[in-house]
């Protein structure tokens, strides 16, 4: 199995603006990017290059035999990856690592800790096969 890194078009979130309400409209439409983001594919991991716990979470998923696309947010500055992580981090429990953040089937998953629970618990095949990552 290959994984697919993907480079994404803009955000086409403006800078500079300061209401209240065109901060939250901004955010809303950064949160509507991550949904986009993450249903596009079965597996999906928000990464960054150099994080060495998004590399183990890579690694497992194509040991698995899963090809997950991967959204490395420190490498484009189109992509906006300081605008994902930080809704990403809204999304996440308090005080979790704000990468790797992994969503089977659309849905969020969790970050390493969560990845690795449900893979020694044995519930992580079964997540993969019922999103269509796996067809074994």
């Amino acid at each position: 199995m290959r994984m697919q890194v993907v480079e994404a078009a803009s955000s086409g979130v403006s800078g500079g603006v300061t209401s209240s309400t065109a901060t939250a409209a901004a955010m809303m439409g950064v949160y509507e990017r991550v949904a986009r983001m993450a249903s596009g594919n079965a597996v999906v991991v928000f990464s960054h290059s150099g994080c060495c716990m998004c590399h183990v979470v890579k690694r497992l998923l194509l040991g698995l035999g899963v090809g997950p696309t991967v959204y490395e947010l420190d490498g484009d500055e189109q992509l906006a990856g300081g605008d994902i992580q930080a809704a990403l981090s809204q999304l996440l429990p308090p005080g979790q690592a704000p990468v790797p953040v992994v969503f089977v089937g659309g849905r969020l998953l969790g970050g390493v800790e969560k990845v690795m629970a449900c893979h020694i618990n044995g519930t992580l095949v079964p997540l993969l096969k019922q999103a269509g990552a796996l067809w074994l």
